[in-house]
């Protein structure tokens, strides 16, 4: 798949894939895409899929161990490295988070020498995460891993043992060592052991909830092999854009005997010093967008310090700052420095800014939305993807408040050519999970004529519940349309069993369109 050349050194410069043939260049220059890498990596094969193309996997994981001139070492000695190794590391991690999920398909061969380079490679074990992925991989195939143990490096092991006794303690504001004393060893394995033997009685509510929010910690250090591994359909399911998935915050709390419901945010709430510090700076910073400084030099203001809010914080800091008034000029502005946060934010907290940014603007249009407003929807929506539908969608979507002006916002939205085919995948899951109404049709209809790429488990859902909703929309000019679309633009993916449901549901309808969904129905069925 690509052989080494003698002018290899001379083009040190480019890229370590640029030898390779086109299918293995676009899967690694894909997964060089950050969080979002791996998942990118899927798409490209699930777009050569489509065009009938097989990937090479036999001659890419034997091109992964070729071996090419490199210039290492201090003393810049020239050795002969394999690709694999010259790869970046956010490339070296997506490319074996994507192995891992695609694991039953791919040739146990190649697979096994890929491993052997990557155990070799010593500076592979100075990166946690790196290492650990390497480590199951090597497990699931069976490659020298003793078992029982864990793929956590020794140091990883103690870090997470202390915070995950921290954490059982309630704590906060934790300030965990990057490089723990080993003394401390005992101590740290004597204290998590007491924690578990704990009268319940003495428990608060929230170390009640700890085990089961840290299992997963807890039994990486003890070396215990996960319950569930990554899978073809969790790269491709809708985490948060920008690499955030679901997080525990985002649950709803407990309720029940013996706990509280939750207060408000001015009676339970108050914001870390970190966070209050910087308000003032950051009220001068929204009082310039207001008033329209372009010119004008503006506050500086840090916002890594939001990562510091819990959602409820969040929220109080929202309300302090009184971000639902602030106007559209200066939404756009304040969004663009968002978008520049780097890490991306938790889910939660996202979803309480989207909230509060968004839903009731959007839900007291008089009429069609400014410009200014879609291109701050838009980039928000492109950065926290599962955020916007969380907190803003869905709840638009079940309002009967609902009107023309929304709903052209939400299409609009959806049209957008800055949405990716994963954005919109994770779209379509959360409106297939609504009760339906007309707005829903017409949203979902300018979603499907983007032709969202749908795996058939999730197509058949979509099928169903279009079938269910028949029945209640015999008249509805919105729901004709949405069919419509779904026997055109999806006529491939009908299946003979779906194409009956589907005349069953069209039987009723009462629409001028009935005749032309007949004969797209016969399209399909021929």
């Amino acid at each position: 798949m690509a052989t080494p050349g003698s002018d290899s050194v001379a083009s040190a410069g480019a890229a370590p894939w640029a030898s390779l043939e086109a299918p293995a260049r676009l899967l690694l220059q894909a997964l060089q895409a950050g969080p979002e890498g791996a998942r990118r990596g899927l798409g490209v094969l699930r777009a050569l899929g489509r065009r009938a193309e097989h990937f090479p996997w036999d001659g890419f994981l034997e091109a992964l161990g070729h071996l090419e001139p490199e210039v290492r070492g201090p003393d810049g000695r020239l050795e002969l490295v394999p690709l694999l190794l010259r790869l970046p590391g956010v490339c070296q991690k997506n490319l074996l988070s994507l192995l891992l999920a695609l694991l039953p398909s791919l040739p146990e061969s190649g697979l096994r020498s890929v491993l052997q380079l990557h155990h070799q490679d010593v500076s592979s074990t100075t990166d946690a995460w790196l290492h650990a992925l390497g480590e199951l991989l090597r497990r699931d195939v069976g490659v020298g891993v003793a078992e029982g143990s864990s793929p956590l490096t020794r140091s990883c092991q103690l870090q997470l043992r202390d915070l995950c006794g921290r954490l059982g303690q309630g704590g906060r504001g934790l300030k965990l060592a990057l490089a723990p004393d080993p003394e401390q060893e005992d101590r740290l394995s004597q204290l998590c052991g007491k924690r578990t033997k704990e009268p319940e009685e003495a428990a608060s509510p929230e170390s009640e909830r700890s085990p089961k929010r840290f299992r997963g910690c807890e039994e990486a250090v003890e070396g215990k092999e996960p319950e569930e591994r990554p899978t073809l359909e969790s790269l491709g399911s809708p985490p948060d854009a920008g690499g955030v998935l679901p997080d525990t915050d985002a649950q709803a709390p407990e309720t029940g005997p013996g706990v509280e419901g939750p207060k408000g945010p001015a009676e339970s709430v108050e914001l870390p010093k970190v966070v209050q510090d910087q308000v003032p700076r950051l009220q001068l910073l929204l009082k310039a967008f207001q008033e329209g400084l372009e010119g004008q030099e503006k506050p500086l203001v840090d916002l890594q310090f939001l990562h510091e809010c819990s959602p409820s914080e969040m929220e109080l800091l929202c309300s302090e700052l009184q971000l639902p008034q602030l106007p559209d000029g200066g939404l756009l502005q304040l969004c663009s420095h968002l978008m520049g946060l780097t890490p991306a934010l938790s889910l939660s907290n996202a979803s309480v800014l989207a909230r509060s940014l968004f839903l009731d603007r959007i839900r007291s249009l008089p009429s069609s939305a400014s410009r200014l407003l879609r291109v701050a929807l838009v980039s928000f929506c492109v950065k926290y993807t599962y955020a916007i539908c969380r907190a803003v969608l869905c709840p638009l979507l079940q309002d009967p408040r609902v009107g023309p002006a929304q709903t052209e916002l939400l299409c609009s939205l959806i049209k957008d050519e800055s949405l990716e085919s994963d954005m919109q995948v994770q779209i379509l899951g959360q409106v297939l999970e609504l009760a339906w109404r007309e707005e829903t049709f017409l949203v979902l209809q300018t979603l499907l004529e983007r032709q969202v790429e749908m795996t058939p488990e999730v197509f058949s859902v979509l099928v169903q519940r279009l079938c269910k909703e028949g029945p209640a929309a015999t008249t509805s000019m919105a729901y004709a349309k949405l069919m419509l679309t779904v026997m055109t633009k999806y006529q491939t993916s009908i299946t003979e069993q779906q194409s009956l449901d589907l005349a069953v549901a069209l039987e009723p309808n009462a629409t001028f369109l009935k005749k032309a969904l007949q004969a797209a129905l016969r399209h399909v069925t021929h």
